[in-house]
């Protein structure tokens, strides 16, 4: 057998172990949290070792109660669910709305600066989120958005925009100039370019982002400390989730139940997404 071909047939066997690993390491805690969710909590502590559920011990009472109105006894985590999701959808609107003009100036316009641009944007990641807790917080009280869903939308918006910015920009970057200038040709005005030409070109870079963003802002839990706390009625799920892990009386597998209802629908999404990114990625080249 010659090297090369040892070495092919090595790289191929490691490339499958360690898919398998990162498989595992991923997927098992999830499925640990996912038993752990159906079993009552009596079960549980007689027999704390024992994965496995049976028929007789399965029960869902767990998600009953993490769904269920504070009102009637519940967590209330469908309320917390719908805030989430409002924030999340609002800030990806925002961020693309300010992040894709911004990332195409920055790959087609020509100004003072233009190349250090990026690296300025990378640079507010330099700053720990706690550094710049207290001034959003301050100068949004005096607004009069503190605790309001919108106002914490803004608030993410300093986060997800720059990023944002640097991975736009590089997808803008592949888009061949000879298309806007064809399109400028046929009469288009620079912006209409952009939303003609470009943004359909760019629908695969749109969905990673808008993904991205909305795992961010479905995820954050300073802010949302920060300006919901007082507010109850407007919280997060991941505030809800901190909720479950900080009371005493609340069982474990009522937690792993909202471990649960806070990770699948960011898992069904990305599954969702992936389908479309490919769609998207199709599109595109129909069209280019």
């Amino acid at each position: 057998m010659s090297r090369a071909r040892f070495e092919e047939r090595t790289f191929a066997v490691l490339r499958w172990v360690v898919i398998a690993f990162l498989a595992a390491i991923t997927l098992l805690p999830f499925c640990y949290m996912l038993l752990l969710s159906v079993k009552p909590i009596d079960a549980l502590l007689l027999d704390p070792g024992r994965l496995w559920v049976s028929a007789r011990d399965f029960t869902v009472a767990t998600y009953q109660e993490v769904l269920r109105p504070t009102s009637e006894g519940g967590q209330g985590f469908v309320r917390m669910l719908a805030n989430s999701a409002a924030v999340s959808l609002g800030t990806v609107a925002l961020t693309l709305l300010a992040a894709v003009p911004g990332a195409y100036a920055v790959t087609r316009l020509r100004f003072f600066g233009g190349r250090h641009v990026s690296a300025v944007f990378l640079a507010v990641y330099l700053f720990p989120a706690t550094l710049l807790a207290v001034p959003l917080f301050v100068m949004f009280a005096k607004m009069g958005l503190q605790g309001s869903l919108a106002g914490l939308a803004v608030v993410y918006i300093a986060q997800t925009v720059p990023v944002s910015i640097y991975m736009m920009r590089n997808y803008f970057a592949t888009v061949p100039r000879s298309v806007e200038e064809a399109a400028a040709i046929d009469g288009c005005t620079r912006l209409q370019t952009v939303r003609r030409v470009v943004l359909p070109l760019a629908v695969p870079s749109l969905m990673a982002t808008g993904l991205y963003i909305f795992m961010i802002a479905w995820n954050e839990f300073l802010f949302a400390l920060l300006f919901l706390a007082a507010k109850p009625g407007k919280w997060t799920v991941s505030l809800g989730l901190q909720q479950l892990a900080g009371g005493i009386e609340v069982s474990k597998t009522v937690l792993m139940a909202g471990s649960v209802v806070l990770t699948v629908p960011v898992v069904l999404l990305f599954f969702a997404a992936e389908r479309l990114l490919t769609e998207g990625l199709t599109s595109g080249a129909d069209k280019g």
